[in-house]
């Protein structure tokens, strides 16, 4: 097992572990937690011995493997496949060795003795190493991470940054490994190759130390979470949604965290209660309230963090924002060749609209959102844009375009001359950058502050469409929290590209997917994604398959036998096109429809007046609530000679906020039920 005892780390004159003590045993997948700074990366440096500790011991045991990703790859001219399997040192060392043997062969008898001898040996290391399945187990990691079977063979070098960070992590879940540290793992992952990392690592068989941002990708890896709180390092038992419950409850008992969470709850519960007055797909509804239920529970742990979000309301909504038909979107080649990556498009992005784009790597997802914002022209059809339409655009690479050497007072002047100085720094102050921060230089800030100072840019011109490609990359738990409550509640529209799977139940209302070089509406949740992104992936393959096998036949064709072949492909595609059928051709007839609607307000009725139950005892429970949140905003609740008063106010405050959340569950199954009958 690790076990630190009395473990103290600095890092300049900052402590950032102060005499703590940890376990963690062996086989156990445990998440670091902590804000920017509270020294997880300097715990992962420790351990692999690239820093020492100031005070105190950090053991685990003697000879064990330890894999972590590199975080920067210099230019190869290796193959990407073979610059994987280099990730197995132990192998690459073998087959070294058998291919000296090979070149440096002796044809003397006592030689060739010696040298089978040690061939013999060397086939049985190598056997013991899975050297045979190491070209297929590195193509299946590649394959997991989003890369084509054509990319497999091409040069490291000719890889962008994101892409050689995939690299690296397939690099180091190649190597066999007792220890695994992922250090973001996910931060250049969409989301089908995020699903499968997470599928990759409940399988893995060592233990494994993640710092990870996402809070859904922790949830669902990690059984235990290491908190850095105040230099120590707590431990809670279960996943990050069980480490929010049981630290929101710690804070809940401190008078400053009631008195930031009963406002923060009743802005937030009137939020919920608009949106439900609105919500127009139960299925969806209920996994958003679900999300922002989760929002309300944050509340005492966003307001520690000190970071709030405010993003400003349009001046206007127009309606339709945008609407596309048969607009044809793509890229345009050095040599003026236009490549369409999206073709015959017709969607229409409706005033309020909150949309979440989903679709596989490469599908064009960033292509439709530059287009949309203008970034990329259009190639085909129109992009008709209302008059009043003010677009808010974050780009995947919007830091770089960020002046290091000036200060976020400067950036924000630059784009409001004439606005008094002392209304810049109270908007700034609202993304985190208040007293001397909004006039520090923009270089030395980390990651997640220049994220928010180029979405305060953004937001300064109070855009009515939001077109937001992977906003949270970079970003802090807590400032990943503060940005889901400021989209949450943001007035305008929204077009949201992003691998956080609690940032798109929190803020979106429907979701878009791209596929197959077009855009559809989707109708279903995350879950139903990911049952169609495994249906896509394997027909995907059924697909490649086919092509594998008719372009071994086609190669013993005339050319009339393969143009006849296509079309009869054609034909059957289109057949498959025309079988599937409409809602409206499934009905019978007028009357046959005319009884259906008869019997299904009679199953209708049962449902209406158990959802006007729960609504009653829905509303009694939250009157209830109303009354605890008033006691516990009274100080004199935690005096000593009220401390039964205070155990019991609390406690049956938990009950009433379980209660509400489940009559809340009920009531959108029944929705859901309902609506199936409209």
């Amino acid at each position: 097992m690790i076990r630190a005892t009395g473990l103290t780390v600095r890092r300049g004159a900052k402590v950032l572990v102060d005499q703590t003590d940890f376990v963690v045993h062996p086989g156990e997948r445990v998440g670091f937690v902590g804000k920017n700074g509270a020294g997880k990366s300097t715990l992962f440096a420790l351990i692999q011995h690239e820093i020492d500790a100031d005070a105190g011991r950090l053991d685990f045991p003697v000879g064990w493997r330890i894999a972590s990703v590199r975080q920067e790859i210099a230019d190869s001219a290796d193959a990407a496949r073979e610059f994987v399997i280099d990730g197995d040192v132990h192998l690459r060392q073998l087959q070294a060795q058998r291919a000296l043997i090979d070149d440096t062969a002796h044809t003397s008898d006592e030689h060739a003795q010696e040298q089978g001898s040690r061939i013999a040996e060397l086939e049985a290391e190598l056997i013991e190493a899975d050297a045979w399945t190491a070209v297929s187990r590195a193509e299946q990691l590649l394959a997991g991470l989003g890369f084509t079977p054509e990319q497999w063979s091409e040069p490291v070098d000719s890889f962008s940054g994101g892409w050689r960070m995939r690299l690296a992590l397939a690099r180091a879940l190649m190597a066999p490994s007792d220890l695994l540290l992922l250090d973001e793992p996910t931060n250049h992952l969409d989301l089908d190759a995020m699903l499968w990392l997470e599928k990759w690592l409940g399988a893995y068989q060592g233990t494994v130390l993640l710092i990870s941002h996402d809070t859904e990708f922790l949830d669902a890896v990690a059984q235990t979470i290491l908190h850095f709180d105040q230099g120590k390092l707590v431990r809670y038992k279960g996943g990050y949604e069980d480490f929010v419950t049981q630290r929101a409850e710690r804070l809940r008992q401190t008078k400053i965290a009631f008195d930031k969470q009963t406002r923060e709850s009743a802005r937030l519960q009137g939020f919920i209660d608009r949106f439900k007055a609105k919500a127009s797909k139960a299925k969806q509804a209920q996994s958003r309230v679900k999300a922002l239920a989760r929002m309300d529970l944050m509340a005492p742990i966003r307001a520690e963090s000190g970071i709030e979000i405010r993003i400003p309301t349009p001046k206007s909504m127009p309606d339709p924002l945008l609407v596309l038909d048969d607009m044809h979107a793509g890229y345009t080649t050095d040599s003026g060749k236009q490549v369409a990556i999206l073709r015959n498009v017709k969607l229409m992005v409706r005033g309020g609209d909150r949309i979440g784009i989903l679709g596989v790597n490469g599908a064009g997802k960033s292509t439709l959102v530059k287009t949309l914002a203008g970034e990329l022209e259009v190639q085909g059809g129109t992009r008709l844009a209302s008059r009043g339409l003010e677009v808010g655009y974050f780009a995947q690479h919007q830091l770089d375009m960020l002046d290091l050497a000036s200060s976020p007072l400067q950036h924000l002047m630059r784009i409001a001359p004439g606005t008094r100085e002392q209304e810049l720094r109270n908007y700034l102050g609202g993304f985190g950058f208040g007293g001397d921060r909004v006039t520090d230089t923009v270089e030395p800030m980390s990651g997640g502050e220049k994220a928010r100072l180029a979405l305060s840019l953004i937001v300064w011109q109070k855009p009515n469409l939001l077109l937001l490609d992977e906003p949270s990359n970079h970003l802090d738990v807590e400032t990943r929290e503060a940005l889901t409550t400021a989209l949450a509640e943001f007035g305008g529209s929204m077009l949201l590209v992003s691998h956080d799977r609690h940032l798109l139940r929190t803020t979106v209302d429907s979701f878009w997917i791209v596929a197959d070089g077009g855009v559809q509406e989707f109708d279903g949740d995350l879950e139903d994604y990911r049952d169609w992104l495994a249906q896509h992936q394997a027909r995907a393959r059924k697909q490649e398959a086919a092509a594998r096998t008719a372009g071994r036949a086609a190669d013993k064709m005339t050319a009339a036998e393969q143009a006849a072949l296509a079309a009869q492909a054609a034909a059957q595609a289109a057949a498959e096109a025309k079988a599937v059928p409409s809602a409206q051709e499934r009905k019978l007839n007028k009357r046959e429809s005319a009884e259906l609607r008869q019997q299904a307000a009679q199953l209708r009725k049962p449902l209406e007046q158990q959802i006007t139950k729960l609504e009653k005892e829905l509303e009694q429970v939250q009157t209830k609530l109303k009354g605890l949140d008033t006691l516990i905003a009274d100080s004199e609740l935690y005096s000593d000679t009220r401390k039964d008063e205070c155990v019991r106010v609390l406690a049956e405050h938990g009950d009433l906020t379980k209660r509400a959340a489940s009559l809340e569950t009920s009531w959108l199954e029944l929705q859901t039920q309902l609506e199936a009958f409209a």
